[in-house]
């Protein structure tokens, strides 16, 4: 059982936050050259299609990711290693980097959308998205290095 567990949670991981890695990290970028250009500018289309969509990945991507700590919990009960420093540091970084999304990246990309932000809120935008990208990947090193474990998995 632990091992399909274990095989969900992390399919679950590059499924649903992969996918939120990438549309945020490519969101600033995408909203500097739409500021840039303006709507329809040079004959171009809106660019604001494209932030929608990288919006919309973003908000879907995350309410899917919440399988990844279900399973996780479920996983780490079914080894025993509930009370390690390792998960306990993976729980809480995990924990806050759903808050930088929640709290910080989408109402970013909101703002941005709703045309209420300058190139100064895409610039720390691309700032709070690298934050929540480094947390996720501090995650998954403690998740593969698992200091001081001891369950040989």
């Amino acid at each position: 059982m632990t091992k399909f567990l274990l095989s969900v949670h992390v399919i679950a991981a590059i499924l649903a936050v992969g996918p939120v890695a990438v549309a945020a990290s490519m969101f600033p970028p995408a909203a500097r050259r739409a500021l840039a250009t303006g709507p329809g500018d040079g004959g171009h289309p809106d660019p604001t299609g494209t932030l929608r969509l990288l919006h919309r990945i973003c908000r879907v991507y995350a309410a899917v990711g919440v399988v990844v700590p279900v399973f996780g919990f479920a996983t780490a009960s079914e080894m025993g290693v509930l009370g390690s420093a390792w998960l306990i540091v993976s729980i809480a970084l995990t924990a806050l980097a759903a808050l930088v999304l929640a709290a910080l990246v989408l109402p970013a990309q909101s703002a941005l959308l709703g045309g209420s932000a300058g190139a100064g809120r895409a610039a720390r935008l691309g700032m709070v998205t690298g934050l929540f990208n480094l947390l996720w990947a501090a995650v998954t090193v403690l998740m593969i290095v698992r200091p001081g474990s001891t369950t040989g998995a």
